[in-house]
């Protein structure tokens, strides 16, 4: 069995709408769109769920649970590059007092 072919977002929103407004059914809306009524309920309760939040936050979309994922991974990989740095400069500063200068020679 193929998998359908993905909807442009706009698309969805289009189809969307035109269940909100009353234009067409659900049932209509999958069967003019050629895709199940599974998925425009899905993407009804999606779209539906999106401006919920977006009202309950004043409008601020905050970073999704994977933005802060990633945000963290960059913190932790930022520090342990300045713990790097630093140890690498104390390593070439042991490094220059042990060895013989070239001007005793």
């Amino acid at each position: 069995m193929s998998r359908p072919p993905v909807f442009p977002v706009e698309d969805k929103i289009r189809i969307v709408l035109s269940v909100l407004s009353g234009e067409m059914t659900i049932a209509e809306a999958a069967r003019r769109n050629k895709v199940s009524e599974q998925s425009v309920s899905r993407w009804k309760a999606q779209f539906l769920e999106g401006g919920r939040a977006g009202v309950a936050e004043g409008g601020k979309a905050g970073p999704s649970s994977r933005e802060e994922q990633l945000q963290a991974q960059i913190d932790e990989l930022t520090t342990a590059l300045g713990e790097a740095h630093v140890e690498l400069r104390v390593w070439k500063r042991s490094a220059e007092r042990l060895a013989p200068s070239r001007t005793s020679r």
